[in-house]
């Protein structure tokens, strides 16, 4: 997907840690290798809570082009460019493009232009309305997502990633691992704006989710799917099909542990 290399002041998240004794959790489906392996690990340790609140971002407010949107700079061009913090019309159309576009965040280069395709339907400004908010909980090997969402597409179809990308990003820029949150198929990812551009993203998974560290920044992103349509494990194509509006990373485990 995308991304900066720490965690800007304005992203600052509010950590409470707590270690008590045995307690009742949320219980999980039915155990997997995966999930075998981790209560293991989790048998070895005190069981914990740990909370902290979450605030999602758009790239342009960490000062990154906004990877799948994109305005023509020339009228008539059939050219389009990644908005930048320097473009400031926000009643400026969006587009998409005429082929997908692989994210890279930090190549100027990658700014454009690019094949211009079909027009997105909404203004910069209606793009720079996507806000989220919320807490991210974890206890005894059970994580728990509670989100509240605004600003969105009114009906819009939208999916919840954990991405990670390498640290510091390689150069030239790699790319990010994009899983869907929960299922592995991508059936718990979903989810739908109402009529006003408002939706909840709440979900419980086993195991938790994984911290940033040393090697790799840790990430949730929302997609949104101009098409309609999912893809189950695949994110669609950037820059037709797929846009990410918002992202938040997450701490370093060892700041949370």
């Amino acid at each position: 997907m995308f991304l900066g290399t720490t965690l800007p002041a304005a992203l600052t998240l509010t950590l409470a840690l707590a270690v008590e004794g045995c307690g009742e959790s949320t219980q999980p489906s039915a155990p997997t290798a995966e999930t075998e392996t981790t209560a293991a690990v989790e048998a070895i340790r005190p069981s914990r809570i740990i909370s902290f609140e979450i605030a999602f971002m758009t790239h342009l407010e960490m000062n990154l082009p906004e990877q799948d949107v994109y305005i023509e700079r020339e009228a008539g061009s059939n050219e389009v460019f990644r908005v930048t913090t320097g473009d400031n019309d926000m009643k400026a159309p969006l587009y998409k493009t005429a082929v997908a576009v692989k994210h890279d965040p930090f190549d100027p280069k990658a700014v454009g232009p690019h094949p211009k395709g079909e027009a997105l339907g909404m203004t910069l400004g209606q793009w720079l309305k996507h806000r989220g908010t919320g807490t991210y909980s974890y206890r005894d090997g059970v994580g728990h997502l509670k989100l509240s969402f605004e600003g969105l597409v009114p009906n819009g179809v939208y999916t919840m990633w954990h991405a990670f990308m390498a640290l510091p990003p390689t150069t030239p820029f790699s790319g990010t691992l994009d899983l869907p949150l929960g299922a592995r198929d991508g059936s718990e990812s979903v989810f739908t704006a109402d009529a006003n551009g408002k939706a909840e993203f709440v979900h419980s998974f086993r195991p938790g989710l994984q911290m940033s560290d040393v090697w790799t920044t840790s990430m949730l992103a929302i997609n949104y799917h101009s098409d309609g349509k999912t893809y189950k494990a695949d994110p669609g194509e950037f820059g037709i099909k797929s846009h990410i509006p918002l992202f938040v990373m997450l701490p370093n485990r060892d700041d949370i542990q």
